[in-house]
């Protein structure tokens, strides 16, 4: 029935997390340790059964959603027909990503979704364009927003079109490399699982919160934003000694001001790697679980000196002899 088994990966959204409510850069990665793919289920086929069947039922509820934007449909021709009949056959998303850690595991299943069912679609490639980009994210965020209530499409643009996004505003969205053969030899940007699900509405209506208060968002947009954009160009631009000190100064703010995100048994983690300087950690996403990010420029050393949290730390960006991403 399937005639083309395509993955679509996770995303780590490096640099970005609430500044850009406030207008800051953002920069998003596809990331291909996690991914999702549709299939069905069959007999012969080792997986959850359960958890396939609850898949099924939730891609149903999915296709009505999107029978219902006609307008969106008629944009993208959307083969409705075809969807619903794969979909009695037994159709679900068999899928790596875990829920609720912040690393895009509805965006995957969209992205998946438009490239089998839409008739007329933007290509995915290196030379789109920023009207593709912008017309890509439109569609997307209106998709994925059954899943969310609201979605900016990011997830399953990155999903998508599996290449970093550097976002300079709702309108201003470029593909970038990331050059990583700038980074020491040991150095690495890497992932700690913090072993539960984080509650992103939580965190972010937290947030809107306090930015009912202008001295609030002053110090946000005076301080918080400037260190997100230095991160971002740093990294971009490949000085790497810059890139760290700015993850640095990144981590440190994010621990005096977003203290209530940071899960409580990794705060003297985040302290120490402040003090010793050998790591610096900071929110992967919304934060109160999930995935924590980490910057290091000895993996090695990192992992001698985080042993003792009996968590894993799995590299998201490492050096490489010759890459730009």
């Amino acid at each position: 029935m399937m005639t083309k088994s395509e993955h679509f990966y996770a995303k780590i959204l490096l640099f970005g997390e609430y500044g850009v409510i406030l207008g800051s850069q953002a920069l998003s990665i596809p990331y291909t340790h996690f991914a999702g793919e549709l299939s069905f289920i069959t007999d012969d086929k080792y997986t959850d059964y359960n958890a396939a069947l609850n898949s099924n039922e939730n891609l149903k509820g999915f296709a009505a959603y999107l029978r219902n934007k006609r307008d969106l449909m008629s944009l993208t021709k959307t083969d409705i027909i075809r969807m619903e009949k794969e979909l009695a056959d037994g159709l679900y998303f068999e899928s790596s990503i875990p829920q609720g850690y912040g690393v895009g595991s509805s965006g995957a299943l969209v992205a998946a979704f438009y490239a089998r069912y839409a008739g007329v679609r933007v290509k995915a490639s290196a030379s789109i364009s920023q009207k593709d980009i912008l017309n890509l994210k439109s569609i997307f965020s209106e998709m994925e927003s059954f899943f969310h209530g609201k979605s900016s499409g990011i997830d399953p643009l990155n999903a998508y079109l599996q290449y970093p996004l550097h976002m300079k505003g709702r309108t201003d969205i470029t593909l970038v490399g990331i050059p990583r053969h700038k980074f020491e030899e040991d150095g690495a940007i890497f992932l700690i699982d913090t072993g539960s699900a984080g509650k992103t509405d939580t965190g972010v209506t937290r947030f809107l919160n306090l930015c009912e208060n202008s001295d609030y968002i002053n110090h946000m947009q005076q301080e918080y934003l400037p260190l997100i954009n230095s991160a971002i160009s740093t990294l971009i631009g490949g000085r790497h000694q810059e890139f760290f000190r700015a993850t640095a100064a990144l981590s440190a703010f994010q621990l005096n001001h977003f203290h209530e995100m940071i899960p409580e048994a990794f705060i003297p983690a985040w302290r120490q790697g402040l003090e010793t300087g050998d790591y610096h950690l900071k929110l992967c996403g919304s934060g109160g679980g999930g995935f924590i990010l980490g910057f290091t420029q000895s993996l090695t050393q990192t992992r001698l000196a985080l042993k003792d949290y009996h968590t894993q730390l799995v590299p998201v960006y490492r050096h490489t002899e010759h890459s730009n991403g």
